[in-house]
């Protein structure tokens, strides 16, 4: 029911993920004026009789509309009825929901939102966190880059994918007080085990595709995300616009068309549709309020592979192979010595 397009999208996207997904089912929660229409071999329809709008506070959404299609949505999850949930709704109630239905793995603090930018690889940077949380300490940064580096082991089937540290410069002595000790932490991390650390990356190497995983506190990761697909779009409208303007520029356009169409499918935000709430005790993926039937079909692809390759047992396992690792974060002996001692 979530999203700027509603049913009118996701309930096609359904279909065709469906189609092309021949082992997969799906449960479709909405209200039953919508739902009743809806029809497929390998779905379920359950109903609900409320919806969570993008202007209703936390409060509405989690203590009042407890009958929500997204409440009942994460409880299928809860239930083990479904082993993923997806929605393109309110992103603050979706977090607050799943985190208060689902709860947080052993070892996490606060579930993080890993979404993935178009970078020059033709591949895609997973930064985390997106937005769910402003203001993170080191050990909230270390755990974030252990929960994305099983969520793109899962992805692209690479096991020791590398982590990068936002930050204004690649020397270890920059950054502010919470950003050195994370890398500190990182570094210990990375001699450890517990993932591949790269160093440090500044905001172009999102794009680069220096590493493979970005870690930053949820407001820089939000504004890097929506400066990306602003971005994307301008230089999208920009090139329609000018091949468009005379029959010179149109002839040109012929011409570079196949540059043209690579260029705009890797800079196409709906191929990598599609947030994963990582640190939950379930499955759980947020897709952008605007997409279409392309990009919800992808968010529905992300979670089924990540159901399929058990992104949940891997997150576990490798937060709690850091677990001593975070021990020794909080504990006041140092972290080298902690460890090493």
């Amino acid at each position: 029911m979530g999203g700027d397009h509603g049913p009118r999208v996701t309930l096609p996207a359904c279909t065709h993920f469906l189609d092309q997904h021949p082992d997969a089912r799906l449960i479709v929660v909405g209200l039953p004026e919508s739902m009743q229409a809806y029809s497929h071999p390998r779905a379920t329809v359950v109903l609900a009789s409320e919806v969570v709008t993008m202007e209703d506070p936390l409060e509405v959404a989690l203590r009042r509309k407890k009958d929500s299609s997204m409440r009942v949505a994460i409880a299928q999850v809860k239930e083990g009825a479904a082993q993923a949930a997806v929605s393109a709704g309110n992103t603050g109630a979706l977090m607050a929901i799943s985190r208060y239905l689902l709860k947080t793995l052993d070892g996490i603090d606060r579930p993080a939102i890993a979404a993935q930018i178009p970078n020059a690889k033709g591949l895609g940077t997973t930064v985390l966190d997106m937005g769910a949380n402003v203001d993170c300490t080191a050990e909230h940064l270390v755990q974030f880059a252990v929960m994305g580096s099983a969520l793109v082991s899962v992805l692209s089937g690479d096991e020791n994918p590398t982590v990068g540290l936002l930050n204004i410069g690649e020397e270890a002595i920059k950054g502010n007080e919470v950003i050195k000790k994370a890398g500190e932490l990182l570094r210990i991390a990375s001699k450890t085990g517990d993932l591949n650390f790269y160093g440090n990356v500044e905001g172009n190497d999102i794009f680069k595709g220096t590493a493979d995983i970005v870690v930053c506190d949820g407001f820089v990761g939000n504004v890097a995300l929506k400066a990306s697909e602003g971005l994307a779009k301008m230089i999208v409208d920009f090139l329609k616009k000018e091949f468009s303007s005379n029959i010179l520029t149109k002839l040109s356009a012929v011409i570079a068309y196949p540059v043209l169409s690579a260029l705009k499918k890797r800079m196409d935000h709906r191929r990598y549709n599609g947030g994963a709430l990582l640190g939950l005790r379930g499955l759980v993926f947020k897709s952008h309020g605007s997409a279409d039937e392309l990009a919800f079909g992808v968010a529905l692809a992300r979670a089924y592979d990540a159901a399929r390759n058990d992104l949940l047992e891997r997150v576990r396992v490798r937060i709690a192979h850091a677990a001593p690792l975070l021990a020794a974060a909080d504990s006041p002996v140092s972290p080298e010595v902690a460890v090493l001692g």
